[in-house]
């Protein structure tokens, strides 16, 4: 017997047709004798439509009464899979973020967890009952509902693995697994079975969309197993169902490079001409740091007469207050141009095979200059190697560095 905690996405609960999908799914496990929570988001658009009524009512609205609107998508969906788990013959009862309780800072819109109270699902679930548990929401130290941001469901579902010891955590989505890069750019991109707890880490947090960064952080931290599988399909007579998400020591066999990401929401900033001088950089990037934006790669490149030219990108969303940022700290240190470039596309490998392997960089180049797209920007971690080019190169570049590394499905 096992403790597992299942959590489904709201294109997993999208209509009732998907929901009773989902219960069948839950059943399965509870007939196998295993012990389980359920984690739930809102239905697919119901989050989008509950943001877009408090914005619509007041651009700059209350975040405590926003927070109490959107946490309610998720509360309808856990009561519609418990009553459908009942309906099926399974004792099930819903839980909401505050019931729990599941404990928060207040950063209404964008809490952090501190604490869940796990004991009395424990104590339900030892009885056979199943715990239907609103994901994506928590209790401030007011008694105020929170919630946890985007994605926050998947962070919901393992912090409460963590909680209850379970034995794994189940992450439903709407792919099958996680892949050597994206299988829509890629056709013979492989599925995983194992990746580790680093790689995919930094896979999310340069563009792969499968998990939230967050819950991928926290999945490392507490040493959750994470499986990450289909909402709609199943593995074929067999085949390991899904892709495990691990620690290292788990992985015999350890790829130099596990995977290829992309994206595509990065835009490029220069301020051209600053003068070379201790404080600038400070100057420039507390400056953005005070609007909230978020710098990733960074190049500097200095010049004989003094100056030195300073590169750096940012998500899209934020060019506009990066360049409103820039622009009221010209007259302080005095640069001549501010350059922005919106069109250009992050491209990183990833591996732990990479520490005890050499030319891991150099294949990246290599394989590039094959296909005559310039680099414009470079950044690298311990197991990641990631590069600026031009947008329009963004698919070629994928498929050149998928072959490069003999990531190809036979």
């Amino acid at each position: 017997m096992a403790r597992i905690v299942m959590k489904f996405g709201g294109t997993s609960v999208a209509d009732l047709d998907r929901i009773r999908t989902v219960a069948q799914r839950v059943k399965r496990e509870v007939d196998h004798g295993n012990q389980v929570a359920v984690v739930v988001s809102a239905m697919s658009g119901v989050t989008n439509q509950l943001v877009k009524w408090c914005t619509e009512l007041s651009p700059l609205h209350d975040a405590r009464e926003y927070d109490a609107v959107v946490a309610t998508g998720e509360q309808v969906t856990s009561g519609l899979l418990a009553i459908c788990l009942q309906e099926n013959g399974v004792d099930a009862r819903s839980w909401q973020g505050w019931q729990i309780a599941l404990r928060t800072d207040t950063a209404h819109g964008k809490a952090r967890i501190q604490s869940i109270e796990g004991d009395e699902l424990i104590r339900r679930m030892e009885t056979g009952q199943v715990a239907v548990i609103a994901g994506f929401q928590g209790i401030a130290p007011d008694n105020r509902i929170t919630t946890l941001g985007r994605g926050g469901s998947d962070t919901s579902a393992v912090a409460l693995a963590a909680a209850l010891k379970a034995d794994r955590c189940d992450i439903y989505t709407d792919v099958d697994g996680i892949y050597t890069t994206d299988p829509r750019i890629v056709p013979n991109a492989r599925k995983l079975a194992k990746i580790a707890y680093e790689e995919m880490l930094e896979l999310a947090s340069v563009g792969a969309k499968v998990l939230q960064t967050r819950s991928v952080e926290l999945a490392m931290n507490e040493r959750v197993r994470v499986r990450v599988l289909s909402s709609f399909t199943d593995a074929l007579p067999g085949e390991e169902a899904g892709t495990l998400v691990v620690d290292e020591d788990e992985i015999v066999e350890k790829e130099t490079v596990s995977g290829i990401a992309y994206s595509r929401d990065e835009a490029k900033i220069t301020v051209r001409r600053v003068p070379d001088r201790p404080g600038i950089a400070a100057a420039i990037f507390g400056a953005l740091s005070e609007q909230n934006v978020n710098v990733d790669m960074i190049v500097q490149n200095i010049s004989a007469d003094g100056t030195t030219d300073m590169t750096f990108t940012v998500g899209k969303a934020d060019l506009p207050r990066a360049r409103a940022a820039l622009t009221d700290l010209r007259g302080q240190i005095n640069y001549t141009d501010l350059l922005e470039d919106p069109n250009v596309a992050k491209i990183s490998v990833v591996g732990v095979g990479m520490r005890s392997h050499a030319g891991v960089a150099n294949t990246m180049f290599g394989a590039l200059a094959d296909k005559a797209i310039n680099i414009q920007v470079i950044s690298t971690s311990e197991i990641k190697v990631s590069v600026l080019i031009a947008a329009e190169y963004t698919e070629l570049a994928v498929r050149a560095l998928h072959t490069a590394y003999g990531l190809d499905a036979a």
